[in-house]
C-alpha cells in the first residue's frame, strides 16, 4: 500500500520518534499532520518537516479537544500514536496515585481516547498504529514501564479484533536516543547508553530514525494486524 497522498495523523509527532514518522511519511508522499499539546512544539516540528506537513494541538486530557481536533480534519488514513511524557522510573514507595495517573494519562488513556474518536473517521484500507516497548519483557525496569507496555501489547491485540478491517498494531522499541530520557543529566543518560550498547546484540541504542521504519512498515503492509513489531537491537535477547 502506497502512503502517497495519503493522511498521516501523528499524536506525539512534535519530537522524537513521532516527529521521525512523520518525516519518513513525508519522504513517501504523504501528508503527515503532526500533534501536540502545545503550540511552540507544533511550530518546530512543521519548520523541520517539508511543504504540505500540517499541524495542531489538543489536549489529551480533554474528550471534547479531541472531538474538536476530528471535526477539524475530518477523514484521515493512518493514526499513529508515539505520544508520552518523560519516563518515570519510580520505585514501589514512590508509586503515589498522582504518579501512577500521570503517567498512564497520555501513554493508555490518551493512546484508547485517540483510537476511539478516530477510528470512526478513518478511511478504507486505513491503519492505526499504536507505541509498546521491550519493558514488558524487562522486569528490572520498573513497574510502570512494565506494565504500560504489557497493556498496550493487549489493547492493540483487542482493538485489531474489535475494530476489524481496520488494521491496528504497534511497535516495541528499545532502547532509543529520545528526548524521552532528557530528565536524565546529560552524564547519566550517555552512561546508560553506553551501557546498553555494550550488552545489545547489534551493539549500539537505537535511534529514532531506526524506529520509524517499522511505523512506516505497518502502515504500508496489507495484511498484518494485531502485530506487536519489536525494533530493539536485540534488547529481548539478552
Amino acid at each position: 500500500m502506497s502512503l502517497k497522498n495519503s493522511r498521516v495523523l501523528v499524536i506525539g509527532g512534535t519530537s522524537g520518534i513521532g516527529l521521525s514518522v512523520a518525516s519518513a511519511a513525508a519522504e513517501r508522499g504523504a501528508v503527515p499532520i503532526v500533534v501536540s499539546r502545545r503550540q511552540s512544539s507544533v511550530d518546530h516540528a512543521i519548520s523541520q518537516l517539508p511543504d504540505g506537513a500540517h499541524g495542531a494541538t489538543v489536549d489529551l486530557a480533554d474528550p471534547a479537544s479531541l472531538d474538536r481536533l476530528a471535526a477539524d480534519l475530518e477523514q484521515i488514513d493512518h493514526l499513529v500514536y508515539t505520544a508520552g511524557d518523560a519516563l518515570e522510573m519510580a520505585s514501589l514507595p514512590d508509586l503515589t496515585p498522582e504518579v501512577i495517573n500521570r503517567f498512564l494519562l497520555v501513554r493508555y488513556v490518551g493512546a484508547l481516547s485517540a483510537v476511539r474518536v478516530f477510528a470512526p473517521r478513518m478511511a478504507t484500507g486505513g491503519s492505526v498504529t499504536l507505541t509498546s516497548g521491550t519493558a514488558g519483557e524487562q522486569y528490572g525496569l520498573g513497574v510502570l514501564p512494565v506494565s504500560i507496555c504489557k497493556a498496550m501489547n493487549g489493547v492493540t491485540k483487542a482493538l485489531a479484533v474489535e475494530l476489524a478491517p481496520l488494521r491496528v498494531n504497534a511497535v516495541a522499541p528499545g532502547v532509543v536516543r529520545t528526548p524521552l530520557w532528557d530528565t536524565i543529566g546529560d552524564a547519566d543518560r550517555q552512561a546508560m547508553y553506553d551501557e546498553a550498547a555494550q550488552r545489545l546484540p547489534l551493539g549500539r541504542v537505537g535511534e529514532v530514525a531506526d524506529v520509524a521504519r517499522a511505523y512506516i512498515y505497518l502502515m504500508e503492509q496489507e495484511y498484518g494486524t494485531g502485530v506487536i513489531l519489536t525494533v530493539d537491537g536485540g534488547t529481548v535477547l539478552v
